[in-house]
């Protein structure tokens, strides 16, 4: 069986220094297979390998030659293929589509780019500060060499990386990322794969690292024909979208090995930082061995030998810390999760509705407990699920947390997308930053959020089966239907729907985005400046819920510095008595005329320590003479 090669790709097409091409494909139920380009007249038999592999090498193919596969099933496994004899495939681990989905690759070499990004040092973990963005609405253009254009804008916010959301080529020029059915080929409206290992280069040469979303749970259904191959799914599982990627049934080595070479080509090939993997409960697997800690084994193994670090972080529903518990300790060796139940205790505490997964948190209490906890729900039971859920992660770090007041799954699956400089107060809007931006764990920005952007970000397709198109627009309308008239669902399908999700940066031109800008500007600054602040030790933070007065008091401390936060979500003024305040000096008062705030001076502490604090305010003071 073909082996795992840290070192070089196994899979797909790949060029050797000679110049020729080596090109490998699982196909496990062919009776034959052949390679065809639009260069050669006649097809090219493949020799076969061990456990269904095809494998051929020819000086036949350079790149930028469009290429695929001609299979011949004479043995008609009708359960993995559409047609019982011979069909044409693009290659399910191609890097390139120049003219978008459809029976030919594009050959691309990854070598042929001239890094020069060399003197580049990886973040510490602790060191991120993330700016999610979706490349098709983050500028104009849409498109990798735009993104390259707003880095001195992001460095100058104070972003030490980017999260992309996901690249892999999908449907069309408009899509979320999460409708990919080619997990190697990078989207080519966002400019193929040159422009991207262009922008990582550009971003490693500024001081940014960035980190790409992928996605292992599941495939787009449009354009996916894995099965014509051999049994890439297994209806063993079920998934929100279908039978489950086959990661633990009958023939899924290569599967597995399908997963891992991705993950290894980002970091080697694209010299991305970091991955985010997608929903990765959704991940069925129940074999010896977890995937996610084979990718994790891999991945040490690649940075073993390249001296280059590389994190893994997943997206988590499940409050199960063996997910990012080490490999040593029995767990999968995830370097970091999102932890969405800061962001909805957060949002019940800022007024949200409390319906849907929202129903399980209480507020301000939840919230106070997330600080501590990071999982608020760490073994209660759980009204939302019905069941006693999550586990206690006493023993996980303040940087294995990403922590966020929205984010892209938060605002594009409400029904209108809307923002939530569109939904909550001016002030509230900057005391959920300075919440996030004072927890011990890794702050996310979602794009345009540091300036309030106010156009909606909405779910967006670009289809191009009828039939598909009318059950995702149907699928949208019902699930929403409780809320609102379907009459006013936005068409995921219509470019109107995407054009009205791209960022206006004109927005920038005017005051209150401005002050908004300057005001995300000053809590990054105080959080890479700041001791207390920048070193996320979870066993020095206390935070205390004042329910009655829906306020909060959030210590954090390091050496002799300590932070004290006073976060107010009601919309009263609030007396407050903290002991030892009047010692303390202040940092920031999101309320001030600064920041567009009310308040022109200085709020005034009693020596008793009392305290009047503003509606929906964050008050941080700061001792560098704390006794811990």
């Amino acid at each position: 069986m073909t082996q795992t090669d840290t070192s070089r790709r196994t899979i797909g097409l790949n060029f050797l220094e000679n110049g020729s091409a080596e090109i490998r494909l699982w196909a496990p139920y062919a009776s034959k297979v052949f390679l065809v380009t639009k260069n050669i007249v006649s097809p090219i038999q493949m020799e076969q390998e061990e456990f269904g592999y095809w494998f051929i090498q020819t000086d036949e193919i350079k790149p930028g030659d469009e290429y695929g596969f001609e299979i011949w099933n004479e043995k008609k496994k009708e359960k993995y293929t559409s047609n019982p004899y011979k069909l044409r495939r693009a290659d399910p681990a191609a890097l390139f589509f120049k003219n978008g989905i459809g029976e030919f690759s594009t050959a691309y070499n990854t070598n042929s780019f001239k890094w020069t990004d060399q003197k580049w040092k990886e973040l510490a973990q602790k060191e991120y500060i993330i700016y999610e963005l979706h490349t098709g609405t983050f500028t104009t253009e849409g498109n990798f060499k735009a993104i390259e254009a707003k880095l001195d804008y992001l460095l100058d916010l104070g972003i030490t990386a980017i999260e992309i959301m996901p690249v892999a080529q999908f449907p069309g020029e408009r899509n979320w990322g999460y409708d990919g059915v080619f997990p190697f080929a990078v989207q080519n409206s966002y400019g193929g794969p040159e422009a991207l290992q262009h922008l990582v280069n550009a971003c490693h040469n500024k001081g940014l690292a960035v980190i790409l979303d992928v996605v292992y749970n599941h495939m787009g259904p449009e354009g996916n024909f894995f099965n014509d191959f051999g049994p890439y799914f297994t209806d063993k599982y079920h998934t929100p979208w279908g039978s489950a990627i086959n990661f633990d049934d009958a023939d899924a080595d290569p599967v597995r090995h399908y997963f891992i070479e991705n993950a290894l080509m980002w970091f080697r090939d694209f010299h991305i930082d970091a991955l985010r993997l997608d929903a990765v409960h959704a991940i069925k697997d129940l074999g010896a061995k977890h995937i996610l800690a084979e990718i994790k084994k891999y991945t040490d193994q690649l940075s073993s030998s390249t001296g280059k670090s590389h994190q893994l972080f997943v997206e988590l529903d499940l409050n199960d810390n063996r997910y990012i518990n080490p490999l040593n300790k029995g767990g999968y060796g995830m370097d970091g999760q999102w932890v969405d139940e800061f962001h909805h205790a957060l949002r019940v505490t800022a007024g949200q509705e409390k319906n849907g997964y929202y129903a399980d948190f209480n507020g301000i209490e939840h919230l106070a407990k997330s600080y501590e906890t990071a999982y608020v729900y760490d073994g209660q039971y759980s009204p939302h699920r019905r069941k006693t859920f999550g586990a206690e992660a006493k023993e996980n770090g303040g940087e294995q947390f990403i922590v966020f007041s929205q984010n892209h799954d938060q605002v594009g699956n409400r029904m209108l997308g809307e923002r939530t400089s569109t939904l909550l107060s001016f002030e509230m809007v900057k005391l959920l930053a300075g919440a996030v931006f004072c927890s011990p764990y890794l702050p996310l920005i979602f794009m345009g959020e540091e300036y309030g952007e106010e156009n909606p970000f909405q779910f967006f397709i670009s289809h191009t089966d009828k039939q598909l198109v009318e059950a995702v627009r149907k699928g949208r309308k019902a699930e929403f239907a409780a809320f609102h008239h379907s009459e006013d669902t936005p068409d995921p399908q219509s470019e109107a729907t995407f054009n009205r999700s791209k960022l206006n940066w004109d927005s920038l031109n005017e005051h209150k985005h401005k002050l908004l800008l300057d005001y995300y500007k000053t809590l990054i600054q105080l959080r890479k400046s700041n001791p207390a602040l920048n070193h996320l030790n979870r066993n020095q933070v206390k935070a205390k819920a004042i329910t009655d007065q829906n306020c909060l008091i959030l210590n954090r401390w390091h050496e002799k510095q300590k932070i004290t936060c006073l976060l107010n979500f009601s919309h009263q003024q609030q007396q407050l008595s903290i002991p030892g305040l009047s010692n303390l000096e202040i940092l920031l008062n999101s309320d001030s005329v600064q920041w567009g705030g009310a308040n022109k001076e200085i709020p005034s502490v009693s020596d008793q320590g009392h305290i009047t604090i503003n509606p929906e305010t964050i008050l941080i003071f700061t001792s560098d003479n704390h006794n811990v």
